[in-house]
């Protein structure tokens, strides 16, 4: 009797080449459709233009000036944008397309598709990163020894990890049409009440005394610590990003698997 297909073990490919391919496609899907990575490139820039260069040359300090804290302050923005707006929306995007169901037939695990997004998203957040380091480098005067910009593009990609967690949960959480608003009403706000945009002393008693709980504000405090601008010790910064990743993993993690349930249960 000839044996079933079914019966013969299914050969998979091992987990190092699915996680590299995988990563590979995500890569090659952002080369292919740039657009995507416009709005978290060009819109630190496009404020950098409009407050770095006509506030920039005034010092703050320890040999610094206000471009170079500022440059360091929408760095932080435009890393935590590609977490929340470009993997959020994306894994949005990508479960109404039923892509999560084509992967499901595959030998694909669930967590290599997660883990390559978010390789994708560190590397997309290190080019926003790198062309606002050039820009504010060559147009708004900003002059920093290798090693600081080196401790700097560590602190923002570091930091902004616990946003990860955030961005996922949107994705799972929210449908296409509803991913850019949450996004929008989530992260924005978060920004603003940090003091990533505006000094934390010109915002609104009861913002103030929000802000320290906030994650955003221990990122914003992390990475301008090298300018001598931070308000805590970096250990505590760290403690904090710390239990918010462990927070909003654990609320992606939840959203992961009841949409998972209610698809395949």
């Amino acid at each position: 009797m000839s044996t079933l297909a079914t019966d013969r073990p299914l050969d998979v490919a091992p987990i190092p080449r699915m996680v590299a391919a995988q990563i590979r496609a995500v890569l090659t899907f952002y080369w292919r459709v740039p657009a995507i990575a416009v709005f978290s490139i060009a819109l630190p820039l496009m404020f950098f233009l409009f407050f770095g260069l006509g506030f920039g040359h005034q010092a703050i300090g320890h040999g610094f000036t206000v471009a170079d804290q500022l440059m360091a302050q929408l760095a932080a923005y435009a890393t935590g944008s590609v977490f929340v707006f470009n993997i959020g929306i994306g894994q949005a995007n990508r479960r109404a397309q039923k892509l999560d169901l084509l992967q499901r037939a595959t030998p694909l695990p669930g967590w290599v598709a997660i883990l390559a997004e978010i390789v994708g998203g560190l590397v997309l957040a290190l080019i926003a990163v790198l062309c606002l380091f050039i820009f504010a480098t060559l147009a708004g005067g900003v002059r920093l020894d290798p090693a600081t910009y080196g401790e700097l593009l560590l602190r923002v990609l570091l930091g902004g990890l616990p946003l990860l967690g955030l961005g996922l949960a949107i994705g799972y959480g929210g449908g296409p049409n509803a991913a850019p608003a949450l996004a929008s009403l989530i992260y924005l706000p978060l920004s603003f009440a940090s003091g990533m945009w505006i000094p934390i002393q010109e915002l609104p008693k009861f913002m103030q005394k929000i802000s320290p709980y906030l994650p955003t504000y221990h990122y914003t405090q992390l990475v301008v610590a090298p300018f001598g601008q931070s308000q805590e010790m970096l250990w505590h910064a760290a403690a904090w990003l710390a239990g918010w990743g462990v927070v909003l993993l654990a609320v992606a993690i939840r959203l992961y698997r009841l949409d998972s349930q209610r698809k395949f249960s």
